[in-house]
């Protein structure tokens, strides 16, 4: 196949641009640069002057929760209880008789008031209704919910927000909202694989080609297993697995990379703290919660190392980071010459004397740029004078880090092309550009969806460029977005997806 008549932006620097693409079997043939290449029978493809890219890579994201959660009550955007609770009533219409009402998105920092179980009773006293907060580490619940546990709730590591007489209001945040999401808020096989179908479907029309998957747990695995035994995966799948498993793998001998071109393991998941939203992001001031501290993360990292496996670590606020660097540190010379390579996940808040340790250390930033405009709210109000250290991806850039940009989907979107444009513009509505100067260019941005995400993957010898060798996976858009300004990039759109040769999203011919 060749495709011809458009612009190749193939993200090497060999060669930058090409005027035509040539393609064998699964893979980016000779002849890149002209569409004189000689191919026995070629199809010939008129790109119309569209763009060609490596496809998109979202470096973090939760994608059998996200392919549920398509599916649930959407609460982003409510802007108080009483519009969360609306949404509540119509999506009790819908509901099936012995269910569970689920929901995800809302944000109460901006609320007049707290969320209680009384708010949600107005409208449910019989149904359990259990609604995850945007970042996913808080968990608002009714009372026949919240009775479900029978009064236990306390977890180390966890918060339950109580009254005045010590009543939990039906909040729970960190280890005690995930403890109770995993015991009591159960989804058949059947409905995730259900919905990962769909959401496979949404991630080819975005261009999407691979994931990290942050699911971290065995059952995300056999999913994906099961969607591969039913037919040819439309992703490339690098699997994280938990840090708590780490004795079990390591007692089977599985090691990261185990698996095939479509789907691997890759790396543990380990949590130093909460969120910004939740409030529980570990900050030098001594506020928020300890997930795993400092020497527990350097113990999970040398024993990783011995076994074989990467961490990737989630981080949010300035102590959590700082500790995570320390604790990488600190076992580099065991896990440096293994060539391991080790991440932070969204790095939210630095100390500015921890900005160029990433570079110094050896340890990949994967953010996610959509946050930025969408916490800057809270972000304002929360870390009021320390946002200069907030979401730096310019900074982490400039210091020599490896950056990769993920969406964290759901909390936002799963949507490269968004993703995009806030790292570029660090807005996606009409308001200015929050905090400017962490902008990033837009072959930045493009490197970090496409190649560091390979890169992290161990796959930078055949993915992430459009280069002869390398798989045939790409994105044609209806625009070049290295040619076009700023305000213009609402305007780009995918046109098309193909995976190892195959078009998975929208075929050619086009109008």
């Amino acid at each position: 196949m060749i495709l011809e008549r458009g612009i190749v932006r193939t993200l090497d620097q060999s060669l930058a641009t090409a005027s035509a693409l040539a393609i064998a079997g699964d893979r980016v043939a000779g002849g890149v640069g002209t569409h004189e290449t000689a191919l026995p029978s070629p199809d010939r493809v008129d790109l119309g002057g569209r763009c060609v890219l490596p496809g998109f890579v979202d470096a973090h994201v939760h994608f059998p929760t996200w392919a549920l959660a398509r599916r649930e009550v959407r609460l982003e955007g409510a802007g108080s209880i009483e519009e969360a609770v609306s949404r509540v009533r119509d999506g009790l219409g819908t509901l099936r008789e012995g269910g569970w009402l689920r929901g995800r998105g809302w944000r109460s920092a901006q609320w007049p008031s707290e969320p209680t179980k009384e708010a949600l009773d107005e409208v449910s006293r019989d149904v359990p209704v259990a609604l995850l907060a945007h970042d996913s580490h808080s968990l608002w619940l009714n009372s026949v919910a919240l009775a479900q546990a029978n009064g236990d709730l306390d977890v180390d590591g966890g918060v339950v927000e109580r009254d005045e007489a010590g009543e939990p209001t039906g909040v729970l945040r960190e280890e005690a909202c995930w403890r109770f999401r995993d015991r009591y808020l159960e989804t058949s096989d059947g409905e995730y694989l259900e919905a990962m179908r769909e959401g496979l479907r949404v991630a080819a029309a975005r261009g999407v080609i691979a994931v990290h998957d942050k699911d971290g747990w065995i059952g995300a695995l056999r999913f994906w297993q099961s969607l591969a035994a039913d037919g040819p995966l439309t992703l490339r799948v690098w699997q994280s697995l938990p840090a708590d498993d780490l004795d079990r793998l390591a007692g089977l001998g599985l090691r990261s990379g185990f698996g095939d071109a479509m789907l691997r393991v890759g790396y543990l998941k380990a949590f130093m703290d909460g969120t910004l939203g939740s409030q529980t992001a570990r900050m030098l001031d001594g506020s928020g919660v300890q997930i795993t501290s400092r020497d527990e993360l350097a113990d999970i990292v040398r024993r990783g190392a011995a076994a074989g496996w990467p961490v990737a670590v989630h981080a949010i606020g300035d102590r959590a980071n700082r500790e995570a660097l320390d604790a990488f540190e600190e076992t580099r010379d065991e896990w440096a010459p293994r060539g391991l390579r080790q991440r932070i996940e969204h790095a939210q808040l630095l100390a500015p004397e921890d900005v160029d340790r990433f570079a110094e250390i050896g340890v990949a930033a994967s953010v996610q740029f959509s946050h930025a405009p969408s916490d800057r709210d809270v972000a304002d109000r929360y870390w009021a004078g320390k946002t200069d250290g907030a979401y730096a991806y310019r900074s982490l850039w400039d210091s020599g880090a490896v950056v990769a940009n993920g969406s964290d989907a759901p909390i936002e979107e799963l949507d490269p092309l968004a993703g995009i444009r806030a790292g570029v513009l660090r807005t996606l509505d009409d308001r200015p550009a929050w905090h400017p100067e962490q902008a990033l260019s837009m072959e930045q941005a493009l490197q970090a969806t496409c190649v560091t995400p390979a890169w992290l993957s161990y796959d930078e010898r055949r993915r992430g460029k459009l280069v002869p060798g390398y798989y045939a996976d790409l994105v044609v858009l209806n625009r070049d977005p290295l040619a076009i300004e700023p305000e213009e990039l609402a305007d780009l759109e995918v046109v098309a997806t193909m995976l190892g040769g195959r078009w998975i999203h929208n075929p050619p011919p086009w109008d």
